[in-house]
């Protein structure tokens, strides 16, 4: 079990011995139980750091940010940054090293292990505690311990445990400087997909039903490509608004830049967006769940990047994030490919 002292004396004796310039980790958050994320700059801060079962964030979408902030002050300090990254987090982290972000030795990863109790799913647990407001959870053997003004409520992880984490095969950060906690690699509490093959047992028709109601429902609001630390391009093909503009833009240039989708929330244009997105995402997705706990409308979004990751492994026998120095998904083949040609 991890013990956060261990974590916060690392962030303190790293920072207090300047070898790097920021911890990127998790404190208690200011609306209560979940945690938020931490940027931790003084040895004297270290004592903020938390690690409980409300530390959902990928972490790994502020180094994207510490790097664009970085490109356009034009500004490296040369130190580099260490980061508290859970097993999704370490694989998102290689994905960017993989398309060359930024490089290994920018970022120093304190790995921490879920030991396969995982992280929690606010919207499971409110169906439990019947309008009771926790103020604290904590991992406990296989259980999460919640404080509430009506005492201590104890529940089975897997019951509150977000989704990801129940089909999740490798909650152990492999890439790693230092890390925490045991490895617990093949305790599985749900088979990998689970959700995504109980959905396609449904005929075509329900599928469609399904998801043409979710496609009405999205408001483009653009927050699961926010949170999502593989979209980090400066323009988004699917959003007409970032376009990047300098001095030497023409009104010309800004006048006939192609517009693929409108901006209007209609079923087609979501449709577009979002299954663009989901090729996008296909091999670089590490199933870090956050684009479901982004949505406020609470489209599964996450089930179609499940779908693409499906199809990259059973085709390709491709892991997302599994190697720094492992091939992209577009640049793998299997020689048994069906396709001749491959060969």
């Amino acid at each position: 079990m991890i013990n956060i002292k261990d974590i916060r004396d690392t962030a303190r004796d790293m920072l207090a011995k300047g070898e790097v310039r920021t911890v990127i980790g998790y404190r208690r958050g200011s609306r209560g139980m979940p945690a938020e994320p931490a940027f931790i700059t003084s040895p004297e801060q270290a004592d903020e750091l938390i690690w409980d079962p409300t530390c959902y964030h990928n972490l790994s979408l502020y180094l994207v940010h510490d790097r664009k902030i970085s490109a356009h002050l034009q500004k490296n300090s040369g130190l580099p940054i260490a980061i508290v990254a859970k097993g999704c987090d370490a694989r998102s982290i290689v994905v960017l090293m993989q398309e060359h972000y930024f490089k290994r030795e920018d970022v120093y990863i304190i790995g921490v292990s879920c030991e396969g109790t995982g992280v929690l799913d606010e919207r499971k647990l409110a169906s439990h505690l019947n309008g009771v407001q926790p103020t604290l959870a904590a991992f406990d053997g296989d259980d999460y311990v919640f404080t509430t003004a009506e005492g201590e409520k104890r529940l089975p992880a897997r019951e509150v445990m977000a989704d990801r984490c129940l089909e999740c095969r490798i909650p152990f950060p492999k890439e790693h400087n230092l890390v925490f906690g045991d490895d617990k690699t093949g305790r599985q509490l749900a088979e990998p997909f689970a959700a995504l093959t109980k959905f396609e047992e449904q005929g075509n028709s329900e599928r469609w039903d399904i998801w043409s109601h979710h496609f009405d429902r999205c408001m483009r609001c653009f927050a699961c490509r926010s949170v999502c630390p593989m979209c980090y391009c400066d323009e988004c093909v699917v959003d007409s608004i970032t376009f990047p503009v300098t001095q030497q833009t023409s009104a010309a240039e800004k006048a006939d830049r192609v517009r693929w989708i409108e901006r209007s929330a209609m079923r087609s244009e979501n449709i577009t967006y979002l299954m663009t997105r989901a090729m996008h995402l296909a091999g670089r997705c590490t199933d870090c769940g956050e684009c479901d706990r982004a949505c406020p409308v609470n489209i599964p979004i996450r089930m179609l990047n499940n779908k693409m990751e499906r199809e990259a492994r059973e085709k390709f026998g491709y892991e997302p994030g599994a190697s720094i120095g492992g091939p992209s998904l577009v640049a793998s083949f299997l020689d048994n490919d069906p396709g001749d040609f491959i060969r």
